[in-house]
């Protein structure tokens, strides 16, 4: 991350204590490199529903025959709910990795401003699943760290961006959060695959954002870090 990949001034003081910072540099990286993981599975995702879309419902109709009825796979069938799984997997693996990331962003964010968290603690996790809040938590989070790391900096535009395309794709009700079981959505491939693409390519567009906005944030956060641990020097009599 270029500047970041420089010693952690902030590991020991000049006089050799502590310093009471979390080097955010590496759940950084691993929250960006799990953003694009949950990316490209997304992508993965929307070929499938094309090839779903291309190859035309079969003559038997769709998967769930309704009254608890489920015809037999075709294989496209069932390697898109392979791809889906495996897709959950990845999003299970970036959300962990995100958190990390979020967790000592907020300790950093504290130290350097000295006061506490807007979000209580329960909310970097709870943020994400209790109705309504998740609407506007998460990025919240994300942004009073940031102000507390860097106060009068104007919030990366790549936060915002990032924040809108995850509503967009939550909220369309086809991306990361729906209710339509799998066979449900392989019907909606089948009789209408656009809606679905358009949702999968705002969760890419979420995820790669994300990615950019994760570097800003830290990065920003770095910087002050090693001010805040740099050595003062003597001031002249």
């Amino acid at each position: 991350m270029g500047h970041e990949d420089a010693p952690t001034a902030w590991e020991e003081r000049a006089a050799g204590q502590a310093t009471p910072f979390r080097d955010v540099r590496v759940t950084g990286r691993l929250a960006v490199a799990g953003l694009l993981l949950a990316g490209a599975a997304w992508v993965v995702r929307g070929v499938w529903e094309a090839r779903l879309a291309l190859a035309g419902e079969p003559a038997s109709g769709p998967p769930d025959q309704g009254g608890g009825v489920h015809r037999p796979l075709t294989a496209l069938e069932d390697s898109y709910h392979l791809v889906t799984s495996l897709g959950g997997g990845a999003v299970l693996i970036c959300a962990l990795l995100f958190l990390s990331w979020v967790v000592r962003l907020r300790d950093n964010a504290r130290a350097l401003s000295g006061r506490a968290s807007k979000y209580a603690g329960i909310w970097v996790y709870a943020g994400w699943i209790v109705p309504v809040v998740n609407l506007w938590f998460p990025r919240g989070i994300v942004a009073d760290a940031f102000r507390g790391s860097a106060p009068g900096r104007r919030l990366p535009a790549s936060v915002n961006v990032w924040w809108g395309l995850w509503l967009l794709g939550m909220l369309s009700g086809v991306g990361i959060v729906y209710e339509d079981s799998t066979d449900e959505i392989i019907a909606r491939a089948y009789t209408g695959v656009w809606p679905l693409l358009a949702s999968d390519a705002a969760v890419v567009g979420a995820a790669v954002a994300g990615a950019f906005a994760v570097r800003a944030v830290t990065a920003v956060q770095v910087a002050r870090m090693r001010e805040a641990a740099a050595p003062r020097l003597p001031q002249p009599v």
